[in-house]
């Protein structure tokens, strides 16, 4: 049963979502991918215009949520990232830092958490496997299409379960 005495969420992926990836994406097209790498460069994400638009836009009805596949070790530089766009405060769900499962798995598995007391207005994701399978559970999904695709990276979202 949804509380509907609070506003409704509205929940946002980061990577190729809100921050622009692709100055990174060499770091996983290496052999071995060079994870911490990868990481490590994410404050030097450019923001997607897009998507903070739309994350501002959504805020005005809803409270925001972040939803990244994200290894927890990372949290401080996501949060620092989050500020310095000066995006909307909210509860940020990570990967916990041993999980490996893909972010399909992940993501529903929290996005099925948060419905259970509050209206999820919608997922906003680049992930198409993410998107398609939050759409069969029944979430309002904005598919973000917004910034230039990774074979690579999608590559580890679904089967290396790192992002």
């Amino acid at each position: 049963m949804t509380d509907s005495s609070k506003p409704p969420l509205a929940v946002f992926d980061l990577d190729n979502t809100l921050a622009d990836t692709a100055h990174r994406q060499h770091f996983l097209e290496a052999r071995p991918r060079k994870w911490g790498a990868f990481f490590a460069a994410a404050p030097q994400d450019p923001p997607l215009a897009e998507g903070l638009a739309l994350v501002a836009e959504s805020a005005r009805a809803c409270e925001v949520v972040y939803l990244t596949g994200r290894p927890e070790r990372y949290r401080r530089d996501t949060l620092e990232w989050l500020a310095a766009q000066g995006l909307p405060e909210g509860r940020v769900y990570m990967r916990s830092n041993a999980d490996r499962r893909p972010a399909r798995f992940t993501k529903l598995e929290v996005l099925r958490r948060l419905a259970r007391d509050r209206e999820v207005r919608m997922l906003v994701d680049d992930d198409e496997l993410v998107c398609d399978d939050a759409e069969r559970a029944g979430f309002t999904v904005v598919r973000a299409r917004w910034a230039t695709k990774s074979a690579a990276l999608e590559e580890a979202q679904e089967r290396e379960g790192r992002t």
